[in-house]
């Protein structure tokens, strides 16, 4: 049986159309919604994305970089080099990350492009969904992470490409999904709503997320703020200790959000046996995050990045270990602003959804029926979730990351960079676009 899914006619014709060379506004007839997107996630910005995923090619006509925030990523642009200084376009570009770099006896791990799939856990989406994005990681030798909602047994056929995350509420915490991980994240605090902790809506907490968790079916769940056992770096470093103990090979991520003082909770990481250090900031999370707490807690990820670096640089430790930043990063223009500003690498979470159909419809919680994403993403209705097809969803997130992997390739060029690691720290190619220029 073919499945046909609620955005493939729009997405369809959003291919042709860029194909017959017409611009965004030619999309009205065709009945894109109005409401489509938002400061961040413009329209053009959804329908670039869609067009990557379709075709694996960055469009000609459509804005594929950036929204109109009138801040952040939105607000940074290149200082390019002369075109006639520009370097080939070629495969010969370096995109590969080193994850572990602390010189000891932990997996050395090395990925192809600088960023990984973040934790979106199993009960905020599907297991298809899970899957899809578990099976593109594979192909683009790179990890996605669990989140917190425990390890579906379908993800341990691609469990060398799979990150165990372990959040505050512990839940689905096994020790033979430690030992099967490459790599093992705490998350001590989500930048979209740092001090609030996890909230899983009853309606999504069926009996197969129920059984996964260890809780009673159509409960909601919280995840409580902070870990009662972590107030000190030296409680820190017991909590890594313990991962070690059951699995000595995994390399180590610790996923913090950004208070004002987070360059000394990065360095504390450091200290604590952090092989990764994830800065989640403001403006991420899909549409299951308060608006209140993305608009007014966390400090905006671009702001957090060249603090801690530059902190990381001061304590002579920034190049021991590996710094990722998240949390409103849509696009291979933001990764490489990110790595610009000080970062090593970049997570992705929404970005995949949209790459796989999401509009930005922030239903997420399920709307007035509580079943979940209508497009079959952020749902375990039993449905809804079949709406997404596994081998679907990979070779869309497959298509999207060939975009991207390209684009970042031609921002490097542009640059005279032969390698994504030349450009870490680099805030002299950078300049930001203020308000009067009308960019």
């Amino acid at each position: 049986m073919t499945i046909i899914r609620p955005t493939q006619t729009l997405i369809n014709k959003t291919t042709h159309l860029m194909r017959d060379g017409l611009n965004a506004h030619a999309f009205g007839e065709y009945g894109v919604p109005e409401a489509l997107g938002d400061a961040r996630w413009t329209d053009e910005l959804i329908l670039s994305t869609w067009y990557m995923a379709e075709t694996g090619e960055v469009p000609d006509n459509l804005n594929f970089k950036t929204g109109k925030s009138d801040g952040g990523f939105d607000r940074l642009e290149f200082n390019y080099l002369e075109e006639s200084e520009w370097i080939g376009h070629s495969e010969e570009i370096d995109t590969s990350l080193t994850l572990n770099r602390r010189n000891d006896s932990k997996n050395k791990i090395e990925i192809d492009i600088p960023w990984y799939g973040g934790g979106m856990s199993y009960g905020s989406v599907s297991v298809n969904v899970m899957m899809s994005r578990a099976l593109n990681a594979k192909r683009w030798n790179t990890f996605m992470s669990t989140g917190e909602g425990g390890y579906p047994n379908e993800l341990l056929q691609i469990k060398d490409h799979v990150i165990t995350q372990i959040a505050t509420g512990y839940f689905g915490v096994e020790e033979r999904t430690i030992k099967a991980s490459p790599i093992v994240e705490f998350k001590y605090a989500q930048g979209a709503k740092p001090g609030l902790g996890g909230h899983l809506l009853a309606a999504k907490a069926g009996e197969e997320v129920a059984k996964m968790r260890g809780s009673v079916p159509f409960v909601s769940l919280f995840s409580p703020f902070p870990f009662h056992s972590t107030y000190s770096v030296e409680d820190h470093s017991k909590h890594l200790d313990w991962i070690e103990t059951v699995n000595p090979q995994a390399i180590l991520a610790v996923k913090v959000s950004t208070p004002h003082d987070v360059d000394m909770v990065a360095v504390g990481s450091f200290y604590a046996g952090a092989h990764i250090i994830h800065l989640d900031g403001s403006y991420g999370g899909t549409g299951a995050a308060p608006e209140i707490a993305k608009k007014n807690i966390a400090m905006p990820i671009e702001l957090a990045i060249p603090k801690v670096h530059k902190f990381l640089q001061k304590e002579g430790v920034r190049d021991k270990v590996t710094l990722i930043a998240s949390g409103g990063v849509r696009t291979a223009d933001d990764i490489a602003k990110a790595i610009a500003l000080g970062a090593d690498g970049c997570v992705l979470g929404t970005t995949d959804l949209v790459g796989m159909g999401c509009t930005r419809c922030s239903n997420c919680e399920g709307g007035p029926s509580r079943r979940g994403c209508p497009w079959g993403l952020t749902t375990t209705d039993v449905e809804l979730q079949e709406l997404v097809d596994q081998d679907w969803g990979s070779k869309r997130l497959n298509n999207l990351y060939s975009a991207m992997q390209w684009r970042l390739r031609d921002i490097l060029r542009k640059l005279g960079l032969s390698s994504v690691q030349e450009l870490r720290g680099r805030t002299d190619l950078l300049k930001y676009m203020s308000k009067e220029r009308g960019e």
